[in-house]
């Protein structure tokens, strides 16, 4: 083997290599029921200012990332609104766009009548998102009153792990147990 085509071959190794371990490295964050939340300032994806998960600390929230072309979270959105419209009082749900373009993701608010505040998760080296270990989408988070993650719900939330889990952790219950729940809480 030639010398130029040894530095190719290698060079082909080497970025297999970086692209492999940027998967791997992807969402890899460690975080565990119990931590503080990560948090940052984010665009409200109307617009209008700015926003961040620590706004809401002395309350519960319910972290919900999400993408316009992720067909899961074109499924989940109905009934996280429903959830809220539900719970309003006791729970903040907050839809973090990631992953998207702005205008797919005000078309997607608009399409599911979505109330609930959302924020735009930038498209960055280090999104907000990354911070959370996110892996895929939807991923939800629930961070208690003092700004602690109480559980880890890592694809689409159903009605069951709403009801099931989420709601009796706001609710001062402690989690039900559900069979086959996406959802991780300190509980388990």
């Amino acid at each position: 083997m030639s010398s130029r085509a040894l530095a190719a071959t290698l060079a082909a190794l080497a970025l297999i290599g970086l692209l492999g371990f940027g998967l791997i490295s992807k969402g890899s964050a460690d975080v565990v029921v119990g931590d503080a939340a990560p948090d940052a300032e984010l665009s409200r994806l109307d617009g209008d200012g700015t926003g961040s998960v620590g706004e809401h600390r002395g309350g519960w929230v319910l972290v919900n990332f999400w993408a316009s072309w992720c067909a899961p979270c074109r499924d989940e959105s109905p009934t996280l609104q429903r959830f809220y419209e539900r719970h309003r009082d006791d729970v903040v749900v907050l839809g973090i766009d990631t992953q998207d373009l702005t205008d797919d993701a005000t078309g997607f608010v608009e399409e599911f009548d979505l109330s609930y505040p959302m924020l735009r998760d930038p498209d960055t080296q280090s999104p907000l998102s990354d911070d959370y270990g996110a892996t895929g989408l939807p991923e939800s988070f629930l961070v208690d009153p003092d700004g602690d993650l109480a559980a880890i719900c890592r694809g689409p939330l159903s009605g069951a792990d709403l009801d099931g889990v989420i709601e009796p952790l706001i609710e001062g219950r402690g989690a039900s147990a559900t069979g086959g729940s996406i959802c991780r809480t300190g509980a388990e």
